[in-house]
């Protein structure tokens, strides 16, 4: 099956964030799940930039360090933009999915 294996900045924080919805996680630990449930493989500098807008913006906030490993958590405002931005996702990949049937047209 072919994949588009680039991904923009704003695709690299809503897998961030799908990986955190499962729960807090280091940053080894999240480039393995995103691998395992996306293809996408994010480099530790790609995926600490992102984590470091996440916080930023309030959607991930860092824990306590645990055997020098720091893991980062989903916060309730990062919960609500990431179902609001999977939510919008499904609609325009259901309107795409119509689209390519001929359903719509």
């Amino acid at each position: 099956m072919a994949r588009i294996r680039s991904v923009g900045s704003f695709d690299r924080r809503i897998l961030v964030m799908t990986s955190l919805a499962g729960g807090a996680k280091h940053g080894y630990a999240l480039i393995k799940d995103i691998e395992e449930f996306s293809g996408v493989t994010l480099g530790p500098g790609t995926l600490y930039g992102c984590l470091t807008q996440l916080e930023e913006d309030g959607f991930v906030e860092a824990l306590s360090e645990e055997k020098r490993r720091r893991p980062f958590r989903l916060t309730e405002e990062g919960r609500a933009a990431l179902r609001a931005a999977l939510v919008q996702s499904a609609e325009i990949s259901t309107a795409g999915l119509m689209r390519l049937s001929g359903a719509a047209g």
